[in-house]
């Protein structure tokens, strides 16, 4: 009769066995995930980039009307900063990056890393999640949105910390 000790680690054995493969399952997942949101982070920007590209030139010295900017939702492109121009013509996602920045300055006065905007978000910091935060952070610096004070670190641009918060 076999003993309940040797069934016990039987059974072990099998159960170590099946989250081994499980855990491997879930790497190859994340592994296609990533891939998926890369080439959807790339169409987006594939597609701002023609939008801006078809877009009738701006008029130099013409100050933006509301109803001239389109409403925001996700995915719109992210125009360029001007005065009068406020965070609402910013899609969602957008838009609550520059309020945790604005948030943060207000609490302490020093930028953040895209990790810790990540988090800030309730996103997990995954390379996918930060590297899609630090695509946004530098297309919202390179617009005039935000600041990259040094590499990697970012703040709301001086002329919208007031208007955020």
């Amino acid at each position: 009769m076999p003993s309940v000790l040797g069934l016990l680690e039987v059974r072990e054995v099998a159960a170590r066995g099946r989250v081994d493969l499980l855990r491997e399952e879930v790497l190859r997942a994340q592994a296609v995930l990533a891939q998926a949101e890369a080439v959807v982070e790339r169409l987006v920007i594939a597609r701002e980039e023609v939008t801006g590209v078809l877009a009738p030139p701006q008029h130099q010295g013409l100050q933006p009307s509301a109803a001239a900017v389109p409403p925001a939702v996700a995915g719109s492109v992210v125009p360029s900063w001007q005065p009068g121009l406020g965070p609402t013509v910013l899609a969602p996602d957008y838009q609550r990056l520059l309020s945790v920045l604005a948030d943060q300055e207000a609490a302490g006065g020093r930028g953040m890393r895209c990790g810790e905007l990540a988090r800030a978000m309730d996103l997990e910091a995954t390379p996918a999640r930060v590297e899609g935060v630090r695509s946004r952070m530098k297309r919202l610096s390179e617009r005039g949105w935000a600041r990259e004070a040094s590499p990697g670190v970012f703040s709301p641009a001086q002329a919208l910390s007031g208007s955020l918060a």
